[in-house]
């Protein structure tokens, strides 16, 4: 926007002095010119005069070296210019010719003289003229942008800040700058971001009091549950109610997570870790996870991480795998290699994949595909968006892409 106001200014002002200099163009033509013919009549009738008839060649030369002017004479005896190499000039077109301009003046004897500026006159005249319109042209068009770019300049603070608060980071307002419109509608943002963490930080208090109160009545009641008479006639109900139990606890437990996750606070208890190591214990107690195929590089050095949740990032992706791998031509593969100063971590599934349109989706909380929205094969949609939390508290990103056939999930940590 400051490129096309500038561009447009500077049109504007082309245009303006175009027409101002057209305008005095044609005044200065028409009635200057009228009242200026007699005495350049009579300058050039005294010049004739002092020429002679015939034309004295060196009476004209002498006029020629001691005014800033050009005589040509041409006629039956005489034939002569004062400038014969330059090409250049008013009379050297045959329009300059007519009796009606006031430096072509015929004599008596059947010659013409024709008068015109000396080239010493262009050849002499100030160049740094032109370099210094220039330079203040481009002065100008410095002051201009300099001018528009501090009058847009609330718009740039209005769209960052409603970059920041997409992106939930609500710690810097949008800074005030002026006390019109534009600053009463950045106070209007800056209240409405204001009210929507409050929002959000009640949402997310409300979530980690619900379950933490849930916890509790859940712990006993699968307490109970594990107490029930193990008989052959309620083997089947006492464990479908174990295994809701269990999901009922994993998804809390996932809940709280994310929370704490989510919290520009969130702690992370580093530690050195072998990250090759870790992948191969979480592998080795998922069901399954024999069949996964592990390209771990050798004497990756341990990194400061934070043990419980680099478990939780493992273990889902890998989880996300198997269960998408079910009839998959190839078992899921997972690799671990240095990228940099950092490693990086892909998880690959040869499943069927999703929509590109989904991809962007998959790591936003409660988020499943289509084909997920069955129990026995997709969660809540937490999943993701654990790890891409996890990630990100290390300092790291999460990317998804299709794979064809299947997923791969790339992890890098810094």
């Amino acid at each position: 926007m400051r490129v096309r106001l500038v561009m447009w200014f500077l049109v504007l002002a082309l245009l303006m002095a175009g027409v101002f200099i057209f305008g005095m163009q044609k005044s200065f033509s028409g009635g200057w010119a009228e009242a200026a013919r007699p005495m350049l009549t009579d300058y050039a009738d005294r010049l004739v005069a002092e020429i002679g008839t015939p034309p004295d060649v060196a009476r004209a030369q002498a006029l020629a070296q001691r005014l800033p002017i050009s005589i040509r004479i041409v006629g039956p005896t005489v034939n002569w210019d004062s400038n014969p190499d330059q090409r250049a000039g008013p009379w050297r077109h045959e329009r300059e010719f007519s009796e009606d301009r006031w430096f072509v003046r015929p004599t008596a004897d059947g010659h013409r003289i024709v008068f015109g500026w000396a080239p010493r006159i262009w050849q002499g005249a100030p160049h740094a003229i032109g370099w210094f319109t220039l330079a203040a042209l481009l002065l100008l068009v410095v002051l201009v942008y300099a001018a528009v770019s501090r009058l847009l300049r609330p718009l740039i603070d209005i769209r960052e800040g409603a970059e920041r608060f997409g992106r939930g980071e609500f710690a810097q307002p949008i800074p005030v700058r002026r006390r019109d419109d534009l600053g009463d509608l950045a106070q209007r943002i800056n209240t409405m971001a204001h009210d929507i963490q409050g929002m959000l930080d009640a949402k997310r208090a409300l979530l980690l009091a619900l379950s933490h109160e849930l916890r509790s009545p859940l712990t006993r009641a699968r307490l109970n549950a594990e107490l029930l008479p193990d008989t052959p006639e309620g083997a089947a109900e006492r464990d479908a109610l174990l295994r809701d139990l269990n999901e009922m606890r994993d998804l809390i437990s996932d809940l709280l997570e994310s929370e704490r996750l989510a919290s520009p606070h969130a702690a992370l208890q580093r530690e050195p870790v072998d990250l090759a190591a870790l992948i191969r214990e979480v592998a080795a107690e998922l069901p399954h996870g024999e069949s996964v195929t592990l390209d771990l590089s050798a004497n990756l050095p341990p990194r400061p991480l934070d043990r419980t949740r680099m478990r939780l990032l493992v273990r889902n992706l890998l989880d996300n795998a198997l269960r998408y791998s079910a009839g998959a031509p190839q078992p899921p593969r997972v690799s671990l290699e240095a990228e940099g100063a950092g490693v990086r971590l892909d998880v690959r599934d040869f499943g069927p994949g999703v929509d590109d349109a989904q991809l962007e989706h998959l790591t936003e909380p409660f988020y499943r595909t289509d084909s997920a929205r069955q129990r026995a094969t997709g969660g809540v949609g937490l999943g993701m968006y654990l790890c891409r939390l996890v990630a990100e508290a290390h300092g790291g990103s999460l990317q998804v892409r299709n794979a064809h056939p299947g997923l791969v999930i790339a992890v890098r940590l810094a």
